[in-house]
């Protein structure tokens, strides 16, 4: 005697497709990811260092635990911990941001090195990328040129704290110079003109329909781009 089973006709590809979709459905929630229990401590402590908002740390700020807490904290587990939140991509953005260093009250006590804001953007740039079909080289170039004109420093000074082996990241900080030194050039035509005219910054404005706060900060940043 033939089994039911056995006459019963193969499931077809859309039927077997959508059991597996249902059954994938009817799967329990994801475990949430465990926390690291010393980071868990530190956020107990220090909410505004180590909760919803990230904020760059100061520099020896894990010896400042260590002497803080001298009982709290094992040196390694404390060491991995804070490598952990220095690695995530949402404290690497504050960095990137050029947010100042804060201590472990949240007050800012020191701004963040040039080199340390530059490479932050391109592990952000980097993770974003590997994430998404859209280029976003345009947008890595923006915040490179914003992060270089904020450093205050030459393009030489630069490039000698910043420059890697990753060939593409070379050749958009060179567009982004590029963008810089056409920035500057724009920014001292503008001042030579309005230096030319003898009319107040108001009426410069007005001349060419510009917004006079706009003509001010530009001529503010020609003037510091000038040499001594």
């Amino acid at each position: 005697m033939t089994s039911t089973t056995e006459n019963a006709p193969a499931p077809t590809a859309a039927k077997k497709g959508g059991r597996e979709r249902q059954n994938a459905n009817h799967k329990g929630p994801q475990r949430p990811r465990k926390v690291n229990p010393v980071l868990e401590k530190l956020f107990e402590l220090y909410p505004k260092m180590f909760g919803a908002r990230f904020l760059p740390l100061k520099l020896g700020v894990y010896q400042d635990l260590l002497t803080l807490h001298p009982d709290e904290f094992k040196k390694e587990d404390l060491k991995i911990a804070l490598g952990l939140h220095a690695r995530s991509t949402r404290y690497l953005e504050a960095v990137a941001a050029g947010e100042k260093r804060h201590d472990l009250n949240g007050v800012p006590v020191e701004p963040v090195a040039p080199e340390h804001v530059h490479h932050a953007i391109l592990e952000v740039f980097k993770r974003r990328q590997a994430r998404t079909e859209e280029d976003l080289r345009p947008k890595l170039r923006a915040r490179l040129v914003d992060a270089i004109e904020s450093s205050g420093l030459t393009r030489e000074e630069y490039m000698l704290i910043v420059r890697s082996n990753d060939e593409t990241s070379n050749a958009v900080l060179d567009e982004a110079f590029a963008e810089v030194g056409a920035r500057t050039a724009k920014r001292e035509a503008l001042l030579r003109a309005f230096e030319a005219s003898g009319r107040t910054v108001a009426e410069f404005a007005e001349m060419y329909g510009m917004d006079p706060a706009e003509v001010d900060r530009t001529l503010a940043r020609a003037r510091a781009g000038r040499p001594a």
